[in-house]
Order: C-alpha cells, then sequence, then structure tokens
C-alpha cells in the first residue's frame, strides 16, 4: 500500500517528507513500547504510535521502517520533524485511536508485522 493512500485512509497530517509518500509500506506495526517493536518487528514496516520522544525516531531507523503515524493527535517536536527529515522517514500525525488506525490499515489490506506473541 503506498503511505499516500495511508494519508488518506486516516485522514493524516504529513509532517515531513511528503515527497516521499509514494513509497510503498507492506506491513504496520502499533505499539507505544519500542522495546517491543525492537523485538518484534523484523521486517521493514510502518511504525504507528502514541509515544512521542526521540527514540521513536531512532528505532525506526535501527529497523529500517520508512513512515512513522503519530495517533490521537500527537505532535513530534520540530527537533523530531527534522531528525526523520534529514534520514528520508516519512512521519504523519492523525486524530483517530491506535486501536481505529490499525483497524483501519487491516481492513484496507495492510498486515501487521512481527512474530506471535507467546
Amino acid at each position: 500500500m503506498k503511505i499516500s493512500e495511508i494519508v488518506k485512509m486516516l485522514d493524516a497530517r504529513v509532517l515531513c517528507c511528503e515527497d516521499k509518500t509514494d513509497r510503498e509500506v507492506d506491513s504496520a506495526f502499533g505499539c507505544d513500547l519500542m522495546s517491543d517493536v525492537l523485538a518484534y518487528v523484523n521486517d521493514q514496516a510502518m511504525l504507528l504510535t502514541g509515544l512521542v520522544n526521540p527514540q521513536v525516531i531512532r528505532t525506526a531507523l535501527m529497523l529500517d521502517m520508512v513512515c512513522i503515524v503519530f495517533v490521537r493527535s500527537k505532535e513530534p517536536s520540530k527537533e523530531m520533524i527534522e531528525l526523520a527529515r534529514e534520514n528520508g522517514i516519512v512521519m504523519m500525525s492523525t486524530n483517530k485511536t491506535l486501536y481505529t488506525s490499525c483497524g483501519l490499515l487491516y481492513s484496507g489490506g495492510l498486515i501487521g508485522t512481527g512474530e506471535v506473541c507467546k
């Protein structure tokens, strides 16, 4: 699914790297615990989170993620936006909850990522 489709689906506002919204995203992971993201994401994915701190971007960089969606109208700092821009990560914000955002993406055909939790 193209990031531009995700923007429309989530009625999101793109915060940086608008020129990269033609990229494809194959899967998504929704979580506020970056330790869980590191433990369960094993492929390039999109991250949906309500956590707004620089560790979110650093985690995304470690996993080669191409897109971060902040849910519940969360707004990252200017420094976070600049860090994402420098690294080519599309960043957006939606007023939808994490649950609703993930549900909309899943019903639209985007699969989840990560291992099954035991």
